[in-house]
């Protein structure tokens, strides 16, 4: 049977995706990593380590002993929080990188899942339906660390044949954990705050487009392209992946088609840099014609979901 290990597996992403895949492939044969020391109860059925990726000796000692199938490194400093500590953002997304490809390089790992985001892009990217192909310009050290580790997975494969696969996520929407620093959890943030006072402050302005997807959608494109034939994974740096583009105004709008007496505020931050510097909207035809992706969530399906699931007791 198959083996998998996730490491970062306490994220926003990783809860969901050590969850789906334990569904798929059970319980015991997905192995849960986090730098934490207790594992996030949602997961706490299944194998759990402690791990600190940046710990070279002990990541490799691991999976030389344990020998992963499939690797997925979802361990990162996301966009915001990056930007307050931008030597350790680097180091954390990058060195990490590094030592999962080298065991894989050497033969420890069949196969790599790595995450790109839409930070890859810059204010002299197209901003509209910006393809696969373009100017990437990054100026933040997040997108900057992603932008540099896109290319290495494709030196591998080049190179060495590293099996590794990658996207490009929108911002990620979820009820499952709490947001975890990034530019577009303002998305996420808004659902607990409707529900427990009915009034939000976002931290972008009412007008600011951007690409999201609803978490399921991503943690299901993420398992198809690593279930795809290797044949038909022809990108291998990362592919676009497009869900749903809107504004903190559609948000809150089709929130209050469900809590008519809810409120939205507007403050912007030192994020707002951060999000005009990103695309509006996506063109992931490249992952739609290679591995057959395809979203389900559109914005009314997820803002329902979303109200129906979220437990505001979880906010400070």
């Amino acid at each position: 049977m198959k083996k998998i290990l996730v490491i970062g597996a306490g994220g926003q992403i990783g809860t969901e995706l050590v969850l789906e895949l334990r569904k798929r492939h059970g319980v015991h044969q997905v192995i849960a990593a986090d730098v934490k020391d207790e594992c996030v109860d949602a997961l706490k059925a299944g194998p759990y380590v402690k791990m600190d990726v940046l710990d070279r000796a002990s990541v490799q000692l691991f999976v030389k002993e344990e020998r992963p199938d499939d690797v997925y490194l979802l361990a990162a400093l996301l966009s915001a929080t990056a930007e307050k500590h931008p030597d350790f953002a680097w180091k954390l997304n990058m060195e990490g990188l590094f030592t999962i490809l080298d065991l894989a390089k050497e033969g420890y790992i069949k196969k790599i899942f790595w995450p790109s985001s839409i930070a890859v892009f810059g204010p002299t990217t197209p901003r509209k339906n910006t393809p696969q192909y373009t100017i990437m310009e990054p100026t933040t050290v997040y997108g900057i660390s992603k932008l540099a580790g896109e290319r290495w997975c494709e030196y591998y494969f080049n190179k060495f044949g590293v099996d590794v696969r990658s996207i490009r996520y929108p911002g990620l929407v979820s009820y499952t954990s709490l947001p975890g620093g990034g530019t577009t959890d303002y998305a996420v943030d808004i659902f607990y705050h409707a529900k427990k006072s009915g009034e939000y402050t976002s931290f972008l302005t009412k007008d600011s487009a951007l690409p999201m997807m609803y978490m399921e959608d991503a943690i299901r494109a993420t398992i198809e392209l690593m279930d795809a034939p290797k044949e038909q994974v022809k990108i291998r740096s990362s592919y676009n992946l497009a869900g749903i583009s809107f504004t903190p105004e559609d948000l809150a709008l089709s929130i209050q088609n469900n809590i008519k007496t809810f409120k939205i505020n507007y403050q912007p931050d030192f994020r707002q840099e951060i999000a005009d510097s990103w695309p509006d909207s996506i063109d992931d035809n490249a992952a739609k014609q290679d591995w057959g992706w395809k979203e389900k969530y559109d914005l009314k399906l997820m803002v329902e979901t979303m109200l129906k699931n979220v437990d505001p007791s979880k906010l400070n």
